[in-house]
């Protein structure tokens, strides 16, 4: 691996904890952080973990960089995207291995974060010319009005571990591509996936130092630090509310107020209508449910069925989530991988427990082994429940029966958190009707709630998040604008 010394070169694993102003380097808090395998427990990797003097430089050297990044011509910024995603497609393999690894994702849910990483990539491409002014008109003889977006400047990012190369270049290539540069605090579970990794992939690039820096550190160390830091004018979060309020009160609180971008919890309801296609809709919620074992945002987290079809509905789920094969994340017959720490294990225990000492009909379950939670379904649950309430996080589906079509919008309203939801029906218009009215970011008619399309609105309503993500809303949230007017002719004045 390339060292601190000298200019900058390509790393190599074992990461060394840091990548600051161009160098990989180890942090100089003095602690260190063994990144584990979720499934054996093996050490994936020794990091040095960084200071608050490393925090600091990581900023500084973005702040330095960001100057002659923003000049710099719109093709010249497309160019580095179209190398970085040619680096993404020259180490897939890599890039699958290092996320079965050190998150626990299976070979199928790689895959698809490796799909997502790349297609975020290469909208990238195309979003240094999307950047656009405007001229305005204006009530003042001789007056030209013009307003002109630019970068925001430094744009920090605090990235999750579910999906954590995704999650955390959806604001690192955006950002870029606008002018700004970027620091990185990847979640403590995913270091390498959610930073070192990705800077490794730009580093080869081409990306010019200081650009984008990486920080792994302990949060209570730097955590709050990260956020308060004089240099940022946008904080980037990806995690849970409870965080998301602390890091939204920080942004307000310093030296200068920042910008705040954050994408929360969920608990995405499924609704299935009474004309669904039962079939499609069964295969459809195991998979939203059950994908990355439940550790998504979007997942199915409560499983909405009309009545009249729910026990041919829940017997077939039953039936068919009964197939899935757990286990080792390496193996390609895995549909259900661990969880990602035992933190996650307790939680996923409690909310069993709580499910069971409210007397909900447990149709599927079994012994945890590990951090491997096989698939457990329950049904007669309470809609307002607290099990219901959770984030479940964990492959465990509560089925809630609805009376008809108004009784099962007003279940899956009936929730703090509004990021994403979807409804099952034959009737296409039907499903529109039914969308339009869901207290929801994002509401798929006949599909799954994940969904995340690189160049389509990415978001969510009440205490799922501020903000958007993507193409053109991205770009919006990423720049600012600035108002300038030129006075041609002499104007009067009144005294």
């Amino acid at each position: 691996m390339s060292t601190t010394s000298g200019t900058s070169s390509i790393a190599e694993p074992p990461f060394l904890g840091q990548y600051i102003d161009g160098r990989w380097c180890a942090g100089t808090s003095g602690a260190r952080m063994a990144d584990l395998n979720p499934y054996d427990g093996s050490v994936v990797a020794d990091l040095a973990l960084a200071s608050l003097d490393d925090l600091d430089r990581a900023y500084r050297a973005a702040a330095r960089a960001q100057k002659a990044w923003a000049k710099t011509l719109p093709s010249e910024r497309s160019a580095l995207f179209h190398r970085a995603l040619a680096v993404i497609e020259r180490r897939r393999e890599e890039i699958i291995g290092w996320l079965v690894r050190e998150t626990g994702s299976t070979l199928l849910k790689a895959a698809v974060e490796w799909s997502s990483l790349r297609a975020g990539m290469q909208e990238a491409i195309s979003l240094p010319s999307r950047v656009e002014g405007r001229i305005m008109p204006i009530d003042i003889p001789g007056k030209q009005s013009f307003v002109y977006r630019e970068p925001l400047g430094v744009v920090g990012v605090i990235s999750p571990w579910n999906f954590p190369m995704h999650l955390s270049n959806r604001t690192v290539a955006p950002a870029l591509a606008v002018g700004n540069a970027v620091v990185v605090k990847p979640s403590e579970e995913s270091p390498i996936t959610g930073g070192l990794l990705l800077a490794s992939i730009y580093e080869e690039a081409g990306l010019p130092p200081g650009l984008l820096n990486i920080v792994v550190g302990d949060v209570e160390q730097i955590g709050d630090a990260f956020t308060l830091h004089d240099v940022p004018s946008l904080i980037s979060f990806t995690g849970s509310t409870r965080v998301g309020r602390r890091i939204a009160g920080l942004a307000a609180s310093g030296k200068r107020l920042k910008h705040i971008g954050l994408e929360l919890g969920g608990n995405a309801p499924f609704v299935v209508l009474d004309d669904a296609d039962i079939d499609l809709a069964v295969k459809a919620a195991v998979f939203a449910r059950f994908l990355h074992s439940g550790q998504i945002c979007m997942s199915a987290n409560r499983i909405i069925v009309d009545a009249s079809i729910a026990d041919e509905f829940t017997e077939r789920f039953v039936a068919h989530a009964r197939t899935l094969r757990h286990g080792d994340p390496a193996d390609p017959a895995t549909v259900i991988g661990p969880l990602i720490s035992a933190k996650q294990r307790k939680a996923a225990e409690r909310n069993i427990a709580t499910a069971r000492a409210a007397g909900f009909e447990e149709l599927l379950g079994g012994e945890i082994e590990g951090l491997v939670v096989p698939p457990h379904v329950f049904t007669g649950v309470a809609n307002d429940h607290a099990f219901a309430q959770a984030e479940q996080f964990a492959p465990v589906a509560p089925i809630i029966r609805a009376d008809d079509e108004e009784h099962a919008l007003a279940l899956a309203n009936a929730t703090e958190f509004g990021l994403a939801s979807c409804v099952y029906t034959r009737d296409a218009s039907r499903g529109v009707r039914f969308a339009r009215r869901s207290e929801a970011g994002m509401t798929h008619v006949n599909d799954i709630p994940i969904g995340d399309s690189p160049f389509n609105m990415f978001g969510g309503e009440k205490n799922s998040g501020i903000g958007r993500f993507n193409g053109d809303w991205i770009v919006a949230e990423l720049t600012r604008d600035h108002w300038i007017t030129v006075q041609d002719e002499p104007r009067h004045y009144p005294f």
